[in-house]
């Protein structure tokens, strides 16, 4: 799945990625070249010098002199070209991948997207696919590598095939001892470091969820305790991690410095082109140093897409894939049918842990464990696409949850391109305008994780107003009046009558206060095992 989402996102990038690779290998080459000529260019001065004032004369600096200025200018321009175009192309690419994830996600059914917690999911949708930028720079790098160690090999021709023997030598041990040491040692060092660093965000996710009884209880030392406890696996991933990556560095440029004598001692050509070889063999070694690290983040991309995969199955095909003829909600108690139909106001009764809660979640496709037969246009609920139930039922659940963003952003959820002034029509039907009118910023206000600024009671009117924002045939309330005093709750009852009488929108409510019992038209008793 996610070579699949790679390919997708390197498609849509082709001409960046093809820019990006022209421009490293033109930078590579010139790099290449500059220093090669400029060994040259020394060398030959430097015995022209020696040789005496008839030979300074005779020496032609000029040329080469200008053929470093152009080469130069040649590396910078070409190296910014492969910054710009190849990051473009690896940055956009990993939004399309997270974008396509996320959905995933939202569209995966619950009992496969609640297996991991937000410390798992941030994880993974982080740093899991910042590692498949090894795939990206891959498909830059790679061949552009490639065509220039061809061209560094024809510049060692002009010192003798002893010295492109020397350097291929040299380059190939260095990617086979890179192979070995990535395989052996920073394969399972990465390993322990992804797991540890898992740990380690769930373990603060889970703490700091807990915040105001750390600090009511006084529990701060340990909860530090706790997160240094976790932290310490990872630092000994990374030391492991480190210790091999200092290992392939020490062999990479002692197999440098043994190619770079090779060639002094071996190549029959003159002093100045020895030099050249030399200096580009130095120079193409720096290249095949970057590939061969390249070669080694694989091992931490091979662990990021496999987790990426495992918390991404692909979903099995549902029991039915037809959408319901007509929007009507069928319910099986105690051997009676009750149907619900858009316009109906029906209260779900029955006494604590009886299923109300599970039988909403399974209108919405949260849950498929409803105590009772639930059919939506004849069909059984749990046989429908997630997506034909969530087109039918806007849900405000008894534990609302909010992102971390303004109050609009949450409201924005709902659906796509709802305007300010609907909105704020929705926020006073919910009894909230007051409060956000009080806000800095007002719609604009940021409200922190899981809307922490405002206090349980304003966060489920919020999630009512998300609810009558997303338009849908019928309207799902769990214990809308929760935690609010009799008058807010006497002014919500008359709101949301007034809203359903003008919307025509059915509602489908469970609340044990009996004020709001005044809603629903008729009542339905729930009265399955406790759950």
């Amino acid at each position: 799945m996610i070579e699949a989402l790679l390919r997708s996102a390197r498609a849509g990038q082709r001409r960046a990625v093809l820019l990006g690779m022209a421009g490293a290998a033109v930078a590579a080459l010139s790099a290449i070249g500059l220093l090669a000529v400029s060994g040259w260019f020394l060398t030959g001065a430097a015995i022209a010098g020696l040789t005496g004032a008839a030979a300074v004369k005779a020496f032609n600096y000029l040329v080469p002199s200008a053929a470093i200025r152009g080469l130069a200018i040649l590396r910078t321009l070409s190296r910014y070209g492969e910054r710009l175009f190849s990051h473009r192309a690896m940055l956009f690419a990993l939004a399309e991948v997270r974008g396509a994830l996320f959905a995933r996600l939202i569209a995966a059914p619950p009992a496969t997207a609640l297996l991991h917690n937000r410390g798992d999911v941030a994880a993974r949708l982080g740093g899991d696919v910042e590692t498949l930028e090894e795939a990206l720079l891959r498909t830059t790098l790679v061949p552009s590598g490639i065509a220039t160690l061809a061209g560094t090999m024809l510049l060692m021709a002009l010192a003798g095939w002893a010295a492109a023997a020397a350097l291929l030598g040299a380059a190939g041990a260095s990617f086979a001892v890179a192979r070995r040491i990535g395989r052996d040692r920073i394969a399972p060092a990465l390993d322990a470091e992804s797991a540890a660093l898992g740990a380690l965000k769930r373990c603060y996710v889970e703490l700091a969820a807990g915040g105001d009884d750390i600090a009511v209880y006084g529990l701060a030392a340990d909860v530090c305790a706790a997160i240094a406890a976790a932290e310490a696996p990872l630092h000994r991933a990374r030391a492991a991690i480190a210790d091999a990556d200092t290992l392939v560095s020490i062999v990479h440029w002692g197999l440098t410095g043994a190619a770079v004598a090779a060639i002094v001692a071996l190549s029959p050509a003159s002093a100045p082109v020895v030099a050249l070889a030399a200096l580009a063999a130095t120079a193409a070694m720096e290249i095949v140093g970057g590939l061969a690290r390249l070669d080694i983040q694989r091992w931490k991309s091979r662990g990021a897409r496999a987790r990426l995969d495992a918390m991404f199955p692909d979903a099995a095909a549902p029991a039915s894939d037809g959408a319901p003829a007509q929007p009507i909600v069928e319910l099986a108690v105690a051997g009676a049918l009750h149907r619900i139909v858009p316009g109906d106001r029906v209260l779900l009764a029955g006494r604590s842990g009886s299923g109300k809660t599970r039988l909403l979640e399974t209108l919405t496709g949260l849950r498929d464990d409803a105590p009772e037969d639930v059919r939506i246009g004849g069909l059984h609920a749990a046989g429908l696409p997630l997506a034909a139930r969530r087109s039918l039922f806007a849900l405000a659940a008894q534990d609302a949850a909010m992102i971390a963003g303004s109050v609009a952003d949450n409201l924005s959820l709902a659906r796509p391109g709802i305007a300010r002034d609907e909105m704020q029509a929705a926020l006073t039907v919910a009894c909230l305008d007051d409060v956000v009118a009080q806000l800095p910023g007002g719609l604009d206000c940021r409200l922190g994780d899981d809307g922490a600024r405002l206090s349980g009671g304003q966060r489920k009117r919020l999630s009512l107003a998300r609810a009558l924002l997303a338009q849908r045939p019928f309207l799902l309330l769990d214990e809308p009046s929760e935690g609010l005093d009799g008058a807010t709750e006497a002014r919500l009852i008359a709101r949301l009558g007034e809203w359903l009488a003008e919307t025509g929108s059915g509602l489908i409510l469970v609340s044990h206060r009996p004020a709001m019992r005044a809603l629903a038209t008729r009542q339905i008793e729930i009265d399955g095992d406790p759950g």
